[in-house]
């Protein structure tokens, strides 16, 4: 067996810049994610931007959905950029873009780019003609658009004619195979449609976004086998809670093995008081654990059983794991490579001494009947043993001075 095959490499797709962003030619995989806020109710919205992108979104989308907000746009973009934040952000247009963005020219140039749904545009040559003046806008300001198709927004016309089709072959394909190549020929024939108006190719970003994982793998295999396009991928009502996230990583793991897919959402249902960075997190954790980047130090930590009857290591291993995320911030400004250490807090003797040895630095608890004293590896070699109270900020302090010994300065 050749080990070098089980390694594929992501596709080198058509490369678009967005803002200070750019999104395919292998460039790393971009997050985005997208605010639920009222987009005129501009110190709202500012705020829940400010919030995604400091949660690590490195795109934020907003709707705009009337005359309101796109008033508010620029607003949002002079309040964002006086505090130093400047994350691009996307237009969320459906049904009456066109109308938008002719009507607020400074909505059309605060905007780095726009999403399109072909199918919400309009119908028959009110659709063509709507279409185009959102594409020749995007050419005037110099903006990239993510064409976004999915079950609700397919080409009708063009499902009637694919179905018609099918039903005179002579062995005709299952109904919902037809619905999955309509979907996928409605986003490849208007990008087609946007550079025949003038569009560049490296200004277009495709989606086909489906709402179960298996039909999302098949219509994203085949999208990126015939064209390459940028591609932005994600579960569509991927849904609340661990349902959500179940879903959204089984697929885009999938994909991204594949090496398909240049910039990702997660799309969960915010639980009740839940933050909206919770989207973001899991973008992250998805992309770290596929290898393909690293955002914070990764914890390392056993299930649990009963030879663990205390919660201790628990509560410890979620307590280092907040430490991490929240001195991530200031630890990368600081230190080169610092997201890529790994961190193992371990419940008992069986794995623990192991599992720490192989981490960069890692605490071994006692479990059940095992000697109250907590061994720390560093690099494989035992430096200190921790007991009493406060083992848990103890080793905070072993974490932070890991760091400041083990990383070099950005200054440096």
């Amino acid at each position: 067996m050749n080990f070098a095959d089980c390694y594929k490499p992501r596709n080198q797709t058509c490369s678009v810049d967005v803002g200070n962003i750019t999104i395919g030619g292998g460039a790393p995989v971009v997050i985005q994610s997208m605010t639920n806020t009222r987009t005129a109710d501009i110190e709202a919205t500012t705020l829940q931007i400010l919030q995604l992108a400091n949660a690590g979104s490195e795109l934020v989308r907003i709707t705009v959905n009337d005359a309101e907000a796109a008033a508010a746009v620029s607003r949002i973009r002079d309040s964002l950029d006086d505090k130093h934040c400047h994350v691009p952000l996307v237009g969320d247009f459906h049904y009456n873009g066109h109308k938008l963005l002719t009507d607020f020219p400074d909505c059309a140039q605060a905007l780095a780019k726009y999403r399109i749904n072909p199918g919400n545009v309009g119908k028959g040559k009110k659709r063509d003609a709507q279409f185009s003046t959102m594409i020749e806008l995007a050419c005037k300001y110099d903006k990239a658009i993510r064409i976004g198709v999915n079950w609700g927004s397919m080409d009708q016309a063009l499902l009637a004619r694919l179905m018609d089709e099918n039903a005179n072959l002579a062995e005709p394909y299952d109904a919902h195979d037809v619905m999955l190549e309509t979907v996928i020929r409605s986003a490849l024939d208007s990008a087609q449609q946007a550079q025949e108006i003038g569009l560049s190719k490296n200004k277009i970003l495709l989606s086909c976004k489906m709402s179960v994982v298996r039909d999302l793998v098949t219509v994203y295999r085949s999208l990126a086998q015939r064209d390459d396009y940028a591609l932005h991928l994600g579960l569509t009502e991927a849904g609340i809670g661990s349902k959500g996230i179940v879903a959204s990583t089984a697929a885009l793991s999938i994909l991204l093995h594949d090496g398909i897919g240049d910039t990702i959402r997660i799309s969960l249902t915010p639980e009740p008081g839940a933050a909206r960075e919770k989207e973001v997190i899991v973008a992250q954790e998805i992309l770290q654990t596929m290898g393909l980047r690293s955002f914070v130090p990764l914890v390392t930590a056993c299930p649990g059983c009963g030879r663990t009857t205390s919660t201790y290591f628990q509560a410890l291993a979620s307590q280092v794991q907040d430490y991490l995320r929240k001195q991530m911030p200031q630890w990368k400004e600081k230190f080169h490579g610092v997201e890529d250490m790994s961190v193992a807090v371990m419940g008992c003797v069986v794995n623990g001494p192991g599992e720490s040895k192989h981490a960069n630095i890692g605490i071994s608890l006692p479990g059940t009947g095992e000697r109250p004293v907590a061994p720390v590896y560093e690099d494989g070699e035992k430096t200190v043993t921790l007991k009493g109270d406060n083992i848990a900020e103890e080793f905070e302090q072993l974490i932070d001075a890991y760091i400041k010994r083990s990383y070099s300065t950005k200054s440096q």
